[in-house]
């Protein structure tokens, strides 16, 4: 018989004490999506399809440019956060640590390809 409180068997299975932060940063970065989505597919609608100097020069432009690498930034950061989440819930252990770096170097990775992409065609 074990004579331990209910604190005690409680503890080190609480929160990790950043659980609201995370929750306000998928909340923030909904927000932004919600807002740069529609802008970027109307202006990248129109140049599907064009020559690649069309492109070029339409990408050269501060508007056009700068809201490609804001959605790509909060797109890819969303799913970071949104990946680690299903991660946290369904795997424990060492696979954990291993898939939850695994997503954020593939999510950084992807975001400095595609800002790299984008500063090689504007400028």
């Amino acid at each position: 018989m074990a004579f331990l409180t209910d604190r005690k068997r409680a503890s080190g299975m609480g929160s990790a004490k950043s659980g609201a932060e995370h929750h306000w940063n998928m909340i923030v970065s909904s927000a932004a999506l919600l807002i740069l989505v529609p802008l970027f597919v109307f202006t990248f609608g129109p140049m599907l399809g064009q020559p690649h100097e069309v492109v070029a020069e339409y990408f050269s432009r501060p508007f056009p440019a700068i809201l490609t690498g804001l959605t790509i930034t909060a797109g890819f950061i969303h799913f970071k956060n949104g990946a680690q989440v299903a991660i946290e819930d369904y795997t424990h252990g060492l696979t954990r640590n291993i898939l939850i770096i695994a997503v954020t170097c593939i999510s950084y990775a992807a975001i400095a390809t595609g800002l790299f992409a984008l500063a090689r065609m504007a400028l």
